[in-house]
């Protein structure tokens, strides 16, 4: 595989005045680069990045400071793989923020849920575009501000509007597909594949996307992605939109999709005991399984066993 290529920012600061590092770190912020050891920052290279760095190199040579700017490919010590790992944790870390912010205000009274709504939006179109790898917290950013959006206008605010219809569908309508979700799949998208395979074509096939700029091929489904045929509904995961949807009443179907809502949304909506074991549970098997197709293979085991236990006990 050919090597990533990388902008690094090496500088070093007075130590006064003290708000001139703190200006600094919020231009890095700003940039969306990381630190890659202490006075080591890196961004993906690009011409964006490039003007960028350089840009704020001079202002930090202006005011005292010295700055280096340098383009690199990493031999020894770090891998681009533990890089992207430092940009993914960065822009998980921002839209988690982004989906807690907009549950406080979509369940608070005197909250200008309207105002915080177009606040968010901005924001999160801010971390999409220094999202270079495709964390996987966007969608549950997404869903958050469709659930705040449904406050604004809960009959017809577009954000809480899907692509396609949201009634009730035919398994015969959804055999011989390829179904297309966002790689790196974790919870939601694991559970999602099972269902898919277990309850709607045992043959289906997957693939898997960066979502920027993608577009649906003849004969394909998506799924948990903006936009998806099958996503976020309200405060709906995609796994309990396949389950309403398909109008699944399979026993024991139901507590698994209330523990994956929780998993995914994180607001203990049903309070499931198992939620904890569960997410461990799925969270190993991405960390041991870096192929989306593993993933799917070992967690489908997994939720076999899970749904064979709630049915015995009509969870």
């Amino acid at each position: 595989m050919k090597p990533s290529r990388w902008l690094l920012l090496i500088h070093q600061i007075p130590p006064s005045p003290v708000y001139f590092r703190a200006r600094v770190g919020r231009r890095l912020a700003r940039l969306g680069a990381v630190a890659i050891k202490n006075a080591v920052y890196a961004l993906p290279a690009g011409d964006a990045a490039r003007e960028g760095l350089r840009g704020l190199a001079r202002e930090i040579a202006e005011d005292g400071g010295e700055a280096t700017v340098c383009e690199a490919v990493l031999v020894e010590g770090l891998s681009d793989r533990d890089v992207k790992a430092l940009f993914v944790a960065a822009r998980e870390k921002d839209y988690l923020a982004i989906a807690q912010e907009a549950r406080q205000a979509a369940s608070k009274r005197g909250v200008d849920a309207a105002a915080e709504l177009a606040r968010q939006r901005k924001r999160l179109a801010e971390i999409v575009a220094l999202d270079h790898f495709g964390a996987p917290g966007r969608a549950e950013a997404e869903a958050s501000l469709r659930l705040l959006a449904e406050r604004v206008a809960p009959d017809d605010h577009p954000d809480v509007r899907t692509a396609r219809p949201a009634g009730k569908v035919r398994l015969s309508d959804y055999q011989r597909k390829t179904w297309v979700t966002r790689k790196g799949i974790h919870v939601d998208r694991i559970a999602c594949a099972w269902l898919v395979r277990r309850f709607i074509d045992p043959k289906a096939r997957f693939r898997f996307v960066s979502p920027d700029g993608f577009r649906a091929k003849p004969n394909e489904v998506s799924f948990d992605m903006a936009d998806a045929d099958f996503t976020h509904v309200g405060d709906r995961c995609s796994f309990e939109t396949f389950v309403r949807r398909f109008d699944l009443r399979v026993p024991g179907l139901n507590a698994i999709a209330e523990i994956i809502h929780d998993l995914d949304l994180k607001d203990a909506k049903f309070g499931r005991v198992e939620a904890a074991g569960v997410g461990a549970l799925l969270a190993g098997i991405a960390a041991a399984h870096p192929r989306d197709e593993d993933r799917i293979e070992a967690g489908s085991a997994q939720l076999d066993a899970l749904l064979a236990g709630f049915a015995r006990s009509r969870a």
